[in-house]
Formats: structure tokens, sequence, C-alpha cells
């Protein structure tokens, strides 16, 4: 075959050599519909000026080949293009999906938790209903007891209900009905007495002399829970890790899940857990510092005004235990002096947030006095001593009244170097850190006394 198309173009440029008329002779090359390659010579004719049947070109074929090319070429590149954006498109809505879902259980998940929170404040406050109106109704069928005393006849009935108020009735300690609202909407009450300390673990080391533990009494999202347990060594140059263990079981077997490094190292036993953060004293600085555990890191800072540190007002057993942060029913405090109040105890409510100072109590209560101070229901309450084993809770303040007194409650310091003492509303138990031993109290509640200082 090539053989023939060489002899037929040798005829023809032979041909063309010896005639003028052909010396515009060419040569094409192109694919039909079928993509067969056909080859086309043309020469013009000598004797016709015109072919008789039209004047059809060879290029043309050509170009509607190669234009049939390049179509299918585009549609393929288009289809490829919708193809990739397709995919694209199909992944960003997965991850975005994706993300929402997370975005929806997370917010599920605490919906649920606060939502059980919720329902068992409902069935503990409808059991105190139910226990106070069954009390109501015993005092009033029950008649009154005449006793003597040396002012002469006095009448006095005096009854426990089964929830732990004690309210008494008659011409002497008769319950006022704010002290009863107060109780029955809030559990909340004046501290009546302190059970035995129960033992939950004992330091191994030095470090563990005396420090911090705690349990958040209303945690915040799903990772830690009100039954995680943590704790602060607080025996150090550089305080800065804080152990989390799954729950008190764990705790008391001394198996961390978790060790957090605190941005700014802790000063002394002052530190408490609320919603979520971790609220500590910077060491050497009246600076505050709330720590996000969700997040680990550091929320939010402010200087505590005019307060004393370092050493400048710590309780009786010393300790740098100048600022000591408390959380109860009402919120965040802090426990301190100031030079102004020339050692005294100062009371400040803070923000929760900002740790902006809302407002602020003045007791006359020297702080480098009493060993321990802790807050219940808007009340400070003060320990005597945090070395004799029976020792008292010795004085109380109400914030709500501005006013303060003295009191007698018995507590024990069975280890006898009692460091730290905290309350957590939600397990109504006193946490302390009693000499390496880690220990909580029961605690019962009942009636605000109208005494003052």
């Amino acid at each position: 075959m090539r053989l023939q198309v060489s002899l037929l173009c040798l005829a023809f440029l032979t041909l063309a050599s010896h005639s003028q008329a052909e010396d515009q002779a060419s040569f094409y090359r192109s694919n039909d519909q079928a993509r067969r390659c056909h080859y086309t010579f043309t020469v013009a004719s000598p004797e016709e000026s015109s072919c008789p049947g039209g004047s059809g070109k060879p290029e043309t074929d050509g170009v509607l080949s190669r234009l049939t090319l390049l179509e299918a070429l585009v549609s393929r590149l288009i289809a490829g293009m919708d193809a990739d954006t397709k995919t694209e498109v199909v992944a960003n809505g997965e991850e975005a999906l994706q993300e929402a879902y997370s975005q929806v259980t997370a917010e599920r998940n605490q919906l649920q938790q606060d939502k059980e929170r919720l329902n068992k404040q409902v069935q503990e406050l409808q059991r105190r209903m139910a226990e106070l109106s069954q009390e109501a109704e015993s005092i009033r069928q029950k008649p009154c007891q005449q006793t003597q005393t040396s002012g002469g006849t006095q009448h006095e009935n005096s009854h426990r209900p089964a929830s732990g108020m004690y309210i008494t009735s008659g011409s002497k300690g008769k319950a006022d009905n704010k002290s009863i609202l107060e109780f029955f909407l809030t559990g909340c009450g004046e501290l009546l007495s302190v059970g035995d300390p129960v033992l939950h673990r004992k330091a191994d080391g030095i470090t563990g002399k005396y420090g911090v533990w705690l349990q958040d009494p209303e945690p915040q999202g799903p990772q830690y829970t009100n039954k995680t347990v943590w704790r602060i060594d607080a025996v150090g140059k550089d305080v800065r890790q804080l152990f989390a263990y799954e729950d008190m079981n764990q705790f008391s077997r001394g198996f961390p899940m978790k060790v957090l490094v605190l941005p700014e190292p802790v000063e002394s036993t002052g530190a408490t857990m609320y919603r979520g953060s971790l609220y500590y004293q910077r060491k050497r600085s009246r600076t505050l510092i709330r720590y996000d555990l969700a997040s680990e890191s550091l929320a939010s800072r402010r200087e505590l005004p005019h307060a004393g540190f370092h050493g400048q007002h710590p309780y009786s057993w010393g300790g740098y235990t100048d600022i000591d942060l408390a959380v109860d029913e009402q919120g965040l405090w802090a426990i301190y002096s100031t030079s102004k109040a020339k050692g005294a105890i100062v009371i400040s409510q803070l923000d929760l947030e900002s740790l902006e100072v809302k407002k602020t109590w003045e007791t006359n209560i020297r702080k480098n006095t009493v060993a321990n101070a802790f807050m219940v229901c808007g009340r400070l309450y003060t320990v005597a001593s945090y070395t004799a084993p029976n020792t008292t809770i010795n004085y109380v303040f109400d914030t709500a009244t501005s006013i303060g007194r003295a009191v007698a409650v018995p507590f024990k310091n069975k280890y006898r170097y009692n460091s730290m003492v905290d309350y957590n509303h939600a397990q109504r138990k006193l946490y302390a850190w009693d000499n390496f031993h880690m220990v909580t109290y029961d605690i019962r509640l009942g009636r605000a006394s109208n005494g003052s200082s």
C-alpha cells in the first residue's frame, strides 16, 4: 500500500514538473466520521477551469473531524470538572453535617444533665414540702407542755423534723417565717452540727502535707462530672499540677485519669472549683485566676483590691493562706483581710466570669485568730483550732443581715493539722485536708437564730 501511494505521488510530481497548470498540487490527510484515515491529492486540471459537479473543499472534512474531536474532549473535560465539583460539595456538606451533629449532641447531653439536676431538685423540694406539712400538722395537734423555769412558767414545744431542720415553737426560740421559707425553698439554714471525719485517702509523700481536694458541685459539659475528684498538693516552690480522678474510688486508690498543668503557680490551699472552672490565687500576689477545665486555659484574671497576700493576713496555721476562695449556694466568695480592716476578716462576693467584686462585708473577728473558714448559705463560719482534736466552729457571720456572733459547733481535727476546709453544697459535706489525710464531714443545717455579735 505504501509503495502504491509513493508511486502515485511520484507520478503526480513528474506530471507536475512538465505542466505549468499543475504547479499548485496539494496533499491532504484527514479522518472520516468513522475515524478512518484518508489521504487526498489535489491537482489542477489542465483542461477544465472548474468542476462540473460543484466546488467541495478537502479541508472541510478535516476541520469537521477536528471540531468533532475537540467537542468530545471538551465534553469529557466538563464532565470531569462537574464530578470533582460534586465530590467537593458532597465532602463539604458531610463535614458541615458532622459538625452540626456533634454540636447538637453536646447540647442535648448538657440539656439532659440540666434536666436530671432539676428533676432531683424538684423531688427534693417535694420531699421537704411533705415533711414540713406533716410536721406542721403534728405541731398543731400536739398540745404545748408547761415547764417551770427560774423566770416562771414557760410553754415550749420542741421537735426535730426528719429533714434535719430543727424548729422550736413557743415564747422561747420561736421559728420565724423567713427562716422556715429559706430552708423550704433552698435547703439553706444555719449550721447545727458537723459529723465525724471520714477518711478517703492519705497522701504518700511530703508534698501531701497540706493541699486542696474537692469536687465541682455544678460541673459543666460531659467531660467532667460531679463524681470527678480534683486534687492539688500545695507543698512546693512552683505548684502547678492539678490531678483529676474519675471518681472517689479511683481517688482512694491513687489512680488519676489526667494531670493538668496550670498556667500560673498556686498559692497555698485557698483554691475552689465551681461550674467547670478552678478558681485560685496566683503565687506571691493578690491576683485571682479562673482556669477553664474544658479548654485547659486561663479564662480570666483580676486583682482582689487591697487584699493582703503572702503572709500579711493568713490563718493561724500560716501557709500563706491570706486569700481563701469559697463556693456555696449563693456563688463565689473571697475570704481575706486588708490593711484598712486591720486584719479582720473581709468577705467579698465575686462575679463568676470576670472575678469582679460585687459586694463586700467586714466582720469583727481577726483572721489570724482562726484556723480556717468556709461559706454555707451566705454565712461565714470559722474554725477555732487546726491542731486540737476536739475544737469548735466558733463564729458565724450572716451576709444577709451583716450580723456576726459567737457559736460553739463541735468540730474534730482527727489528724491534728487541718490546713483546708471547704464546703460542697451539692454533697452537703465539708471537705478537709488534715495532715496528709483527705476527709469529709457530714453537716446538718437548721433554722437561723436571730442573735447578734
